[in-house]
């Protein structure tokens, strides 16, 4: 007898005696399907979706076996069609995706069907807190001024959010001012166990950033996917990826005094990225675990991508559903939570041997110490004792072997010198959601402030909690005044420092900096820190710990031995240490008393609209179909101008050129930059030509929903390097957004060597080194990537999200193989892909032939990263939305 849905439903009771049904995972043993007792978790949660959604067509019996079945060393091959509960967006990746919805409407309008065909299936929360910038800060009404500046600069893309919630019936949105996306998720959106029709089932999304991995801490599968596979999700289609490893973590021992959950996150960072841990799931467990407190536990899944997992997963547990208490759901939910997952036989954190997992690594929490992370990568661990002798290392090391190459000692003008603190910022998602360092920042603020020190003027300082929750439990506990004193005033409620939103220096400080070529540094709580993300004059960026950033910027150095020199002479004329004002576990136990309060989280959270006038005031157009009126924000995207019923063949690869070759560690960043925009580079050049001056650009993050300025903003990094353009005079390499146009050799920007291209009908190819596409899940990477003219990407590795987003526009991942690497290409070559005449397979084996300009030919062979199924289907289709919509318009 075959299996279907309901052969699973079984029943538990409420508190409240009400019977309520569920599919059973236990019940697999009864019907002979297997004891997936000893399973992950997480993967078990994966298998009740499968069980509730199995219909023979997305999901058949087959998926559900073979999951079922999951050994922990076994080869994958299988992929999992997960059907998930919701949907989280925040705005710049959010925006680009309505433009999406909106332009499929457009299209089965121009078609004769119904627009409304175009709806989001599954509930989607957009939350609007990337916009807002650090412009003000120290003074009295910073966040009032900087909210003003959000709501003149972004009015246009506000009106379009306005126009989708009015358009799409399950489609709200959280506006600007509330929270960061991922705190916002995991203290209101997320809700533990849903229902339907009387029946239980788990929490589990998608989201359109990297970090949606932070609500893994609260027991919740759910990862970061480009907006691109969001989409397909929202309308219908299962979230696809290979049966996974899963990693286990057990974590043993307690943290020792003075060492804080943000120690932990790096440590653990540094560990798993040595692990490689790409692509596998990580469960933590074991009685370490058991210890951490729920927000430690959701900094910890927050830094998934940053170690490189799809999850950082905890199971749930007590703590889990206390935390639920504490921030307001309701005594029904949380009992209803608890009763499932015992029901599920999947509440507990699991004890060391109770589950299989592919492989195990061991962290005895007692062993972490103070850390922080950089300059360039969150996963370059640094012991805080080391950080001195460290960057003076990377100062001096030549630019090529990762350093600086600086050989001057002193004689600087002006109030800088390398190693100046000029950015300190208590930002991000990562720590501003975990009271116990944040309310430590807040102590040792007093402490200092007691003491007599103070932060110098000329550092930038903010503080962007993640939520207004975090301003009322330091407001409670008389902890905002001192960091007000610093300098550490609420500046937003938003993602600001940590995703390229720091804002503007002061002119004369920036001048100093480049006249004298400085490296200056950044100190920030936030999990990124690639190069020119936090801001293009900065050149060493600091992750660390909230109360540290307080430290650092106190001291107004990263050239500082901390426990041997002081921050500062307090007012009695005595040196002061950090250890001086480091404050006490049982200190922020104490204050963390302020911050579980359940009253405030509901009050603070039950209504969005009032008090709030600037979002009320926004004005919308209204209709089933977006008008597309003239804007430098919103455009029509072009990815459906020739769109057909039928697709066409993909035409074949020959004569190629490379329109650049990178190295290791290129990021998402360095492909389409959130930040700045340039007044001379070509997204500069266009806005102007539209009339727009550099006051008003605005960033690039900010205007995703115009293609034509993240068309040239593609590879438009001030510090990516294009190894096909030799090193300067001084042997510095060069860096920009900058190519040679073959055959002649001509350098010119990729944007403009790219359109010639296009224009000559000759396709182009990106080569790269290890781990392309690293960092955030920006659909731009991959979508201007795309409008670029460039038919494949070559790289030694790839990121997960960003390897999909290629696939997911019509883009070839190709891998290199046997140790080869893109070294001794020069550029001036031609291309060839050979090997696909007969149709795709996942993973199959292509070749590559190269001719040099002499006339010389070589072949190297190539991994095809499109790796399952569906991604074939994707790719004959154009894509992952011309997929969509022909199916929603058949």
């Amino acid at each position: 007898m075959s299996l279907r849905s309901e052969s699973t439903l079984r029943s538990f009771t409420l508190a409240s005696g009400q019977s309520c049904q569920f599919h059973s995972l236990p019940a697999l043993a009864e019907l002979g399907i297997g004891d997936v007792s000893r399973l992950p978790v997480s993967l078990r949660i994966v298998l009740e979706s499968l069980l509730r959604h199995l219909d023979g067509q997305h999901v058949g019996e087959e998926h559900v076996r073979q999951l079922a079945g999951w050994r922990p060393q076994a080869p994958r091959s299988e992929e999992i069609p997960f059907v998930v509960a919701r949907i989280v967006l925040q705005d710049f990746t959010g925006v680009p995706l309505l433009c999406d919805l909106a332009a499929m409407r457009s299209v089965a309008e121009r078609f004769g069907k119904p627009p409304k065909r175009i709806e989001p299936l599954v509930p989607v929360d957009l939350v609007v807190d990337h916009s807002v910038q650090v412009d003000h800060f120290r003074e009295n009404n910073a966040l009032d001024l900087n909210m003003k500046l959000e709501f003149r600069r972004n009015a246009e893309r506000y009106r379009f959010i306005k126009w989708g919630m009015q358009a799409f019936d399950t489609f709200k949105v959280v506006p600007p001012g509330i929270g960061i996306v991922h705190q916002v998720n995991l203290e209101y959106l997320a809700r533990g166990v849903l229902s339907k029709d009387g029946v239980y089932y788990p929490d589990s999304l998608v989201g359109t950033d990297s970090h949606t991995t932070m609500i893994n801490g609260l027991g919740v599968v759910g990862w970061g996917v480009g907006g691109i596979e969001a989409e397909a999700g929202m309308l219908g289609q299962p979230v696809y990826f290979l049966t996974p490893d899963v990693v286990g973590v057990h974590l043993k021992g307690r943290l020792r005094e003075g060492v804080t959950a943000t120690d932990l996150v790096l440590t653990v960072t540094e560990l798993l990225r040595k692990a490689q841990v790409v692509g596998k799931f990580v469960e933590f467990y074991g009685a370490g675990a058991a210890s951490l407190t729920l927000q430690d536990r959701a900094t910890l899944a927050n830094m998934a991508p940053e170690y490189g997992a799809t999850m950082g997963f905890f199971p749930p547990d007590e703590q889990t559903a206390a935390y639920l208490t504490a921030t307001g759901r309701s005594e029904a939910e949380v009992d209803a939570f608890r009763r499932y997952f015992e029901a599920q036989q999947m509440f507990g954190m699991p004890q060391e041997g109770e589950i299989d997992y592919s492989s195990v690594l061991e962290l005895d929490l007692a062993m972490v110490v103070p850390s922080v992370a950089g300059p360039r990568r969150p996963q370059d661990r640094i012991a805080l004792p080391e950080l001195k002798p460290r960057f003076t290392e990377l100062l001096h090391q030549p630019a090529k072997a990762g350093g600086y190459g600086k050989n001057e000692a002193g004689g600087f003008s002006g109030k800088l010198r390398h190693g100046s603190v000029l950015i300190a910022a208590i930002t991000s998602c990562t720590n501003t959601s975990n009271p116990g360092v944040m309310l430590a920042a807040g102590l040792l603020a007093q402490k200092a402030v007691a003491r007599g020190l103070s932060v110098a003027s000329h550092i930038k300082t903010s503080l962007a909690p993640g939520s207004r929750v975090v301003t009322d439990y330091l407001g409670k506990a008389h902890l905002l005044a001192p960091l007000e004193q610093l300098g550490f005033r609420v500046a937003a409620y938003g993602c600001t420092t940590c995703i390229g939103n720091a804002g503007p220096l002061d002119p004369e400080l920036e001048n100093e900096v480049s006249g004298q070529d400085l490296i200056c540094a950044s100190v920030l709580s936030g999990n990124r820190n690639f190069e020119a993300r936090i801001h293009p004059a900065i050149k060493a960026n600091f992750l660390m710990s909230p109360p540290l950033v307080v430290a650092f910027a106190i001291a107004g150095r990263v050239d500082i031995d901390l426990e041997h020199e002081p921050l500062g002479v307090g007012v009695d004329g005595k040196p002061v240490y950090l250890r001086d004002i480091w404050p006490s576990q049982q200190e922020v136990g104490e204050a963390l008393l302020q911050a579980t309060d359940a009253a405030t989280y509901r009050r603070l959270y039950q209504d969005f609209a009032s008090g709030n006038p600037l979002w009320n005031d926004i004005a919308a157009s209204v209709g089933e179909v977006y008008g597309w009126e003239p804007s430098s924000y919103i455009a029509e995207p072009p990815f459906f101008q020739d769109f057909a019923m039928q697709p066409t063949a993909q035409p074949p690869i020959r004569g190629a050129r490379a329109l650049a070759i990178f190295g290791d560690s290129v990021t998402t960043d360095h492909i389409s930059p959130a930040g700045s925009i340039k007044p001379s580079s070509p997204a500069g050049l266009y806005l102007q030509a539209q009339g727009i001056t550099p006051g008003d650009f605005n960033s690039y993050g900010s205007r995703r929903g115009h293609h034509e300025v993240m068309m040239r903003g593609t590879f438009a990094n001030v510090r990516i390097r294009n190894l096909m353009l030799a090193p300067d005079a001084d042997g510095k390499p060069v860096e920009g957004g900058l190519t040679l146009l073959q055959p002649d050799g001509e350098q010119m920007s990729i944007y403009d060597a790219a359109m010639t291209y296009v224009r000559a009908g000759t396709p182009t190819l990106i080569f790269a080194g290890e781990e392309y596409g690293t960092g955030s899940s920006r659909d731009w990477a991959a979508k201007g990537t795309r409008l670029l003219g460039v038919r494949a990407v070559v790289a030694k590795s790839f990121e997960r999200i960003h390897r999909s987003n290629l696939v997911g526009m019509g883009v070839l991942p190709l891998q290199f193989l046997d140790g080869d690497s893109a070294a001794g290409l020069k550029g001036d070559e031609t291309f060839e892909l050979r090997g696909l005449e007969d149709g795709i397979e996942p993973r199959q084996r292509v070749r590559l032939l190269i001719r040099d300009a002499a006339g010389g030919e070589r072949e190297l062979p190539l991994l095809l990263r499109i790796d399952t199924p569906v991604e074939v289907d994707y790719y004959q289709h154009g894509g992952i939305l011309p997929y969509v919509l022909r199916q929603l318009l058949a």
